[in-house]
């Protein structure tokens, strides 16, 4: 067997089980929370690591991961492009532009960040893992070449484009409304401080552009933002049965399966949080989809 057939044997393993996984565990996490964040548990332990450093590590696996698999180019017989006249290269280019961001330049802006426990990151990690390596491995794979053969003359590739720019400057808004409230509270000396390192961050409403009708526009823009790159760099995938829907899910659309499925539960329970906690919360606010949940 060549190496393209058992790399073959290996990805479309591997796309189907990611789309398998998120909507066994997708229920799971609408009762056990995951340890970080909020909900961060108020006991000291061993098993609680810095919540900044282990964020950075654990997102930077997924670049790094594609950019292995890309320049490997495992599916085909040629090398992955490198020049920006390949739609490829552009596509690649904003998945990198996006971690960048998310792995790097928002970590280390944030002042403060509760801790995790260590199984979140480990999870992560695996997570990122094979994700970086599915879309790495796609989008260097003939079936991309031919999907997005003169892609820069059509309307949709460039309208995906725009929804992917545009869900990125969302996330990033939305997180820096998030980032001034950690500062505001540092500055006023309510965050919590070096003798209470298991503590929580402090907490507080954030207002302002979607906050005015959701808990987590964050979350809505990300969902946004991958949903455009999916549109760019993928053909839909078939919905005329489960077999022909495993099938034609192609990696960038498994991502975005994924990050809807392990997101929207967290939205709605940190949603929950912010109703139990805050008296005054609006209450017209929704979760994740305005008006809707």
């Amino acid at each position: 067997m060549s190496n393209v057939a058992q790399f073959q044997g290996w990805y479309d393993t591997a796309r189907t089980w990611f789309a398998i996984i998120p909507p066994i565990v997708c229920p799971v996490t609408l009762f056990v929370n995951a340890p970080f964040g909020r909900f961060t548990p108020s006991q000291s332990s061993i098993l609680l690591v810095d919540g900044i450093k282990s964020w950075i590590v654990m997102e930077l696996v997924s670049p790094l991961t594609f950019m292995y698999t890309y320049a490997k180019a495992p599916l085909s017989a040629t090398p992955a492009p490198v020049h920006l006249n390949d739609p490829r290269t552009v596509l690649s280019a904003l998945f990198l532009l996006h971690y960048l961001n998310r792995a790097i330049i928002s970590p280390l802006r944030t002042p403060s960040r509760s801790k995790s426990h260590i199984i979140v990151p480990a999870f992560a990690v695996v997570f990122n893992l094979i994700n970086g390596a599915l879309m790495g491995t796609y989008l260097s794979s003939p079936d991309a070449a031919a999907f997005l053969a003169g892609a820069f003359t059509r309307p949709a590739f460039w309208a995906g484009v725009a929804l992917w720019a545009g869900g990125l400057a969302g996330n990033i808004l939305h997180d820096e409304v998030l980032l001034d409230l950690r500062r505001s509270a540092r500055a006023k000396g309510k965050a919590r401080d070096d003798k209470h390192k298991g503590a929580q961050e402090h907490y507080a409403v954030p207002h302002g552009y979607l906050y005015a009708l959701v808990s987590y526009p964050n979350y809505l823009c990300e969902w946004c933002e991958w949903i455009g790159f999916a549109l760019a760099a993928a053909p839909l995938p078939s919905l005329a049965s489960l077999p022909a829907l495993l099938a034609s899910l192609s990696p960038p659309w498994l991502f975005v399966l994924s990050e809807v499925l392990l997101m929207l539960p967290r939205a709605y329970k940190g949603h929950q949080w912010y109703l139990r906690r805050f008296p005054d919360y609006p209450k017209e606010r929704k979760a994740v989809v305005p008006f809707v949940f």
